[in-house]
């Protein structure tokens, strides 16, 4: 009887202990951010630009991986939209893999893509073959992977995240 009334003070001290260890790890000193730096990548969108990750240096970037087949993916484009048209204090990127996981070629994709209603500020790169996709370690559609000022990649989640979320991601993200 004694070892059951000790067990909820021992579940809580238990919980009081790992949330303090959790916030140790948030504080981070020395770097700005925790982590490893952002795999490097040099894509081309589908205006033929080639956009290399270093193109970004200094600034947060937010990129979404996302597949044309991906009903997800799809149902959040306006949302997506939205976003990178408000001029955010972060780069807004998506990396579509023509060739790779079931996705269509780059001729096919690219027509595919004009097509497709409010797009207009979404920035498309292309990683043909999916090298990029590897490096990121994309395993599910739609992924975001955000990287802070200093090319540390901070965070990826695969699922869909509203705007309100990306938000509020980057507010914790030097």
């Amino acid at each position: 009887m004694k070892r059951l009334k000790t067990l909820p003070i021992f579940i809580l001290l238990l919980f009081v202990l790992s949330a303090c260890s959790a916030g140790e790890a948030i504080s981070g000193a020395g770097q700005l951010n925790d982590g490893k730096p952002a795999p490097e990548f040099q894509l081309m969108d589908l205006q033929g630009n080639t956009h290399d990750l270093s193109d970004y240096e200094g600034q947060k970037v937010y990129i979404k991986f996302w597949a044309s087949w991906c009903s997800i993916c799809l149902a959040g484009m306006d949302e997506l939209n939205l976003l990178a048209g408000e001029d955010p204090e972060f780069e807004v990127l998506t990396i579509v893999s023509p060739d790779s996981n079931a996705e269509k070629s780059n001729e096919s994709f690219a027509k595919w893509f004009e097509g497709v209603n409010n797009t207009e500020n979404i920035q498309v790169l292309l990683d043909e073959g999916g090298p990029a996709f590897e490096d990121y370690g994309i395993i599910g559609y739609p992924t975001s992977v955000f990287i802070g000022s200093d090319g540390v990649m901070v965070k990826s989640q695969s699922g869909h995240m509203s705007n309100e979320q990306i938000y509020e991601t980057f507010d914790n993200i030097q």
